[in-house]
């Protein structure tokens, strides 16, 4: 957890899959944005990582991370968009090089 001056809280996940105290973090703390893994080699898939986002941490933006980088790491932001469903939360898909403020 990183929280801003301006109050900004941002969640990263690192490299891990789906532990049940997601949940104790998504009621202690108000997330503004949750970085998550979607690779799903040692970390979360894209359905784990939309579990967590949309059952657990309640992010008000999602960034998806750890994914493309060598043959392993197969999620993709389509595919976790796809299992987030109709989660009210907003998928934030850089490129690499890109960039986003808040």
């Amino acid at each position: 957890m990183v929280q801003l001056e301006n109050g900004f809280t941002i969640y990263h996940s690192g490299d891990t899959n789906v532990f049940g105290d997601m949940a104790l973090i998504g009621k202690r703390y108000p997330i503004d944005l949750a970085m998550v893994c979607i690779g799903g080699h040692f970390t979360m898939d894209p359905s784990g990582a939309a579990y967590a986002v949309r059952e657990l941490l309640a992010p008000k933006m999602a960034l998806p991370i750890h994914y493309g980088t060598f043959p392993p790491l197969k999620g993709t932001p389509a595919q976790f968009k796809a299992a987030l469903g109709n989660a009210k939360v907003k998928v934030i898909d850089l490129q690499p090089g890109g960039s986003v403020k808040f």
